[in-house]
């Protein structure tokens, strides 16, 4: 499924201009050389390159464990497409030294150059990009997929704007007895001196020439009409037409359908509309120790991803086809990933070098392309992007819940965008109202609420946490080295979920949003007058 994706040679470019920044930083070494980058192999960074930004440290190798020679950016094109078991010792602690080694070539793709590939990344795929048509009812959230074209004249014929009598010549007038309703048929003509009562939306008769409001006239004994103010002809009647007039083009291609659209739509003749479909999403979850009920005890904890993901994928525009959960089971992940029908695959946690973080492994076993492997932000910098086939891709994301919603607005949502057809929407800034930290080397998002044409950074905005993010407006993109008071900063909004019917939401999916959100609510004052004593770690 596709929207309007850009073609490969944009994106070549776009990985074209990091190449060239990292080029100057290493002495102009060219792909392929010593110290250089190769871009394309399958399993290789899609972007090298810190455009400045320093690349994160690695853990020195293990005691006894031989040094192995790295040369940065070196493709892992070269592994097998499906992983043997290690020559020897523990599968898992091979796997560990696996997901270190593949860490060491990493190059950390900066975040506005993760953002672009993520929505260069779909490519056309006849099949897939071919639009639906769909009942009004359904077309809510989605984007038009040709052009919306009066099918009538709006209106479709002369129509009262008001209550009151339509008259025929000059007045006074004689008051018929009948009187015009809106939805009968065509009433019968008006000869000069007549009136007749008439209702908001009914047809006007052949020779009227005005509409009197009922507030704006009066009957005497005789029961004839007297004005109570001049009367213009043609006042308070909707010509044929003075909308619009058949064939005429009421919206473009790639406008989103909201309510006022389907509203137009129905008015101009359609019971259902051509339009993009909506990109097919799974959700992987992953980790052992998560629970999907009760209070955390034994070093387990509560899933805040399974319950956050699938509502926010689908204010995306998505069509989230299932969430499964599968713990730390590889042979589960490697099944899920290569039956998996959806445009999107989306995974949280497991990307990156634990003994039990698979996602890596898995992706270089079948063939994936990395397209980005790190980024440059904090939370979230473990983040990734890899095409499976030409016309499915996968986002991981982190396990830490902020960091997710890092990776989330990243990567998924550029790449939704395009998949779904809808437009990109203009960036805004806002000035901080207080100075906010930052990281050394890389960008950093922080929730803030919006107050006044100000951001007010939020508190307990740590990776783990959601205190900050369930009462915010926006992410502030906060430059490497922090934002000072007044500093005008770019704001990401946050896209809250749409209708039931736009999102296909279910009871049981709102019962547990309502509860959540119900809890959300109870921590919102303490979240904004807390001091920011939390959730400073930039992972």
């Amino acid at each position: 499924m596709s929207g309007q994706p850009a073609p490969d040679a944009e994106l070549d470019e776009a990985l074209a201009l990091v190449n060239d920044d990292h080029g100057r930083r290493t002495g102009g070494r060219a792909d392929g050389e010593p110290g250089g980058s190769n871009l394309r192999g399958a399993g290789a960074s899609a972007a090298s390159g810190n455009l400045g930004h320093e690349a994160v440290p690695q853990p020195p190798p293990a005691p006894g464990t031989p040094a192995t020679p790295t040369t940065p950016g070196t493709p892992a094109a070269s592994a097998p497409r499906e992983q043997g078991a290690a020559p020897s010792g523990d599968p898992q602690a091979a796997n560990h030294r696996d997901h270190r080694d593949h860490q060491d070539h990493r190059d950390i793709t900066p975040w506005p150059v993760a953002r672009t590939l993520a929505g260069r990344a779909p490519r056309p795929v006849p099949s897939a990009s071919a639009p639906v048509a769909v009942p009004l009812g359904q077309a809510l959230g989605l984007v038009l997929a040709a052009p919306l074209v009066a099918l009538t004249d709006l209106p479709s014929f002369d129509t009262s704007a008001m209550d009151g009598w339509v008259v025929a010549g000059p007045g006074p007038w004689d008051v018929r007895a009948d009187g015009i309703l809106a939805g009968h048929g065509r009433p019968d003509p008006l000869s000069d001196g007549e009136a007749v009562r008439i209702a908001t939306g009914a047809r006007i008769p052949q020779e009227a020439t005005a509409v009197i409001r009922s507030e704006h006239g009066l009957t005497d004994d005789k029961g004839r009409l007297h004005p109570r103010r001049d009367v213009a002809h043609g006042q308070d009647i909707r010509p044929r037409g003075q909308e619009c007039r058949s064939g005429d083009q009421l919206l473009p291609p790639g406008a989103l359908v909201t309510p006022a659209v389907l509203g137009l739509a129905a008015a101009a003749g359609y019971d259902e509309l051509p339009v993009v479909p909506r990109p097919r999403v799974e959700v992987l979850i992953l980790g052992d120790e998560l629970l999907t009920e009760g209070l955390p005890h034994e070093g387990l904890i509560r899933d805040a991803l399974g319950p956050m993901l699938p509502p926010w994928l689908r204010s995306l525009g998505a069509e989230v086809i299932a969430v499964r959960r599968l713990g730390d089971d590889a042979e589960a992940l490697h099944q899920a990933i290569t039956s998996s029908a959806a445009d999107l695959i989306v995974t949280t946690g497991g990307t990156a070098s634990g003994p039990v973080d698979h996602v890596h492994p898995i992706l270089r076993r079948i063939g994936a392309e990395l397209l980005v492997d790190g980024v440059a932000v904090r939370p979230g910098h473990p983040m990734l992007l890899a095409r499976i086939r030409p016309d499915q891709h996968l986002v991981g994301l982190p396990g830490n819940p902020l960091a997710a919603v890092s990776g989330l607005l990243t990567l998924a949502e550029p790449l939704l965008r395009t998949l779904s057809g809808r437009p990109a929407t203009s960036a805004y800034t806002a000035e901080l109202r207080e100075d906010v930290h930052g990281h050394p080397h890389d960008t950093r998002l922080v929730p803030v609420t919006l107050r006044a044409d100000h951001a007010v950074p939020l508190h307990y905005n740590g990776p783990a946490m959601l205190r900050g993010i369930a009462v915010a407006d926006g992410l502030a993109v906060v430059p490497p080295g922090g934002g000072r008071q007044g500093q005008e900063l770019e704001v990401l909004d946050l896209p809250w979920a749409l209708s039931d019917a736009a999102t296909g939401t279910d009871v049981a999916t709102n019962a547990a949003t309502a509860t959540a959100t119900s809890t959300n609510s109870a921590t919102a004052t303490a979240t904004a007058t807390t001091p920011d004593t939390a959730g400073e770690c930039f992972t």
